[in-house]
């Protein structure tokens, strides 16, 4: 079973991440994903700081899904948090770039 949806905690800027929740049965599973990442999901470079938080909800879905993925390859432990990083998304970044000949 997939991990299911937590909580968007925010922005943090300090690591430049966007950090949230996901449930596992009852336990929280701390999540984050670098704004590389997103920037590079959405073909987007020149996101705020204060729009970072509506980045994240536009992808919400694709990222979840990832955290979830990862969570389960790695089998991770609750006290360990899913962090997103470019190489977890490689295949769907490489999928959105446009194609040069």
């Amino acid at each position: 079973m997939p991990l299911r949806r937590g909580e968007v905690l925010g922005f943090n800027f300090d690591r430049m991440v966007v950090e949230f929740t996901m449930l596992n049965q009852d336990k929280v599973i701390q999540c984050a994903i670098s704004t590389v990442v997103m920037d590079d999901l959405e073909g987007k470079y020149d996101v705020r700081p204060h729009q970072r938080v509506d980045q994240f909800m536009r992808l919400r879905e694709a990222v979840e899904e990832q955290a979830s993925r990862k969570f389960f390859d790695e089998q991770n432990g609750a006290d360990r948090p899913v962090v997103l990083r470019s190489n977890d998304f490689s295949i769907a970044a490489s999928i959105r770039r446009p194609h040069r000949s």
